[in-house]
């Protein structure tokens, strides 16, 4: 298994196509199209070390301006949803409140996404249609040179980013999300090789990632209902919502220590965490990205 162009590519051209439309009322699936594609590219950019060129950290700031934008919409579009679900009884003013809240802070956001891309699109198009062309290059047989460096690089960034997920020595409510962050960078880097899907270790690091985003999301959604309802703290709305939150993130804490434990050999003990060498699977599937 190696590095696979075309996985490499798609990112290129959907963002290509979602910056031509920009729609002025993009729908969730969209807005989460364009942040995921968008935080690909970036974690390419970086593996590859494609990123110190002007060209580059002029792409990337763009990249980045657009994906923080298109962050804020897709909070308001998960909490919107994850609020929706929430219905306890004689607390129908208080979730008609929220979702119409979430609903207008959506709608500001949207306007400052369409904005941002408005102004930038056109050279941002320029940008990604040049990278496209600086990608063919490193496959190109003819650059065998250049693209074995560029594989050297992936192959590195993917060690320095697995060997970082050992850190924490203890995981909990103030760390976890930041952990997440690499558990992210890591999966993202390990996408770009050729049948990612069928990796066990690629698999369970896109669990610990979605698990600690839904926890994540889940306690936003309660300080926004905590700022926003004027209501007893006895409020059967903000109760259920803080029960969910517990709950997820006793999965998502579960599930890290679950991968940190089979895939990275960490142990715990009274005198702290112990991390040995990672299992086989992990240094399988980070090396062949370079193969």
């Amino acid at each position: 298994m190696a590095l696979d162009p075309d996985r490499i590519q798609k990112p290129l051209r959907r963002l290509r196509k979602l910056l031509k439309e920009n729609p002025s009322q993009p729908t969730p699936e969209e807005i989460h199209d364009l942040r995921t594609n968008t935080r690909r590219l970036e974690a390419t950019l970086n593996a590859l070390s494609l990123n110190s060129g002007p060209k580059e950290r002029l792409l990337l700031k763009d990249l980045a301006r657009i994906r923080k934008r298109a962050g804020r919409v897709r909070d308001m579009d998960v909490l919107t949803g994850f609020a929706s679900t929430v219905h306890p009884a004689g607390e129908q003013d208080c979730s008609v409140q929220l979702l119409e809240h979430l609903g207008a802070q959506r709608h500001k956001k949207v306007d400052k996404l369409h904005t941002v891309v408005a102004k930038r699109r056109k050279a941002l198009r320029h940008h990604l249609k040049e990278t496209a062309r600086d990608f063919k290059k490193v496959f190109s047989p003819r650059r065998h040179d250049r693209g074995l460096t560029a594989f050297a690089h992936a192959t590195a960034s993917a060690f320095k980013v697995q060997s970082q997920l050992t850190a924490p020595g203890r995981l909990g409510r103030n760390n976890l999300h930041s952990y997440r962050l690499k558990v992210k960078e890591l999966h993202n880097i390990l996408k770009m090789a050729a049948r990612a899907e069928d990796q066990e270790f690629t698999e369970k690091l896109g669990r610990v990632k979605d698990a600690i985003g839904e926890w994540h999301d889940w306690e936003e959604l309660l300080a926004v209902a905590r700022d926003l309802l004027d209501h007893k703290p006895a409020c059967k709305l903000l109760r259920e919502v803080r029960r969910i939150g517990v709950e997820k993130y006793g999965c998502a804490l579960s599930e890290a220590k679950n991968m940190r434990r089979r895939y990275l050999r960490i142990t715990s003990s009274k005198t702290g965490t112990h991390p040995s060498q990672p299992a086989d699977v992990v240094w399988k599937v980070t090396k062949a990205i370079a193969a």
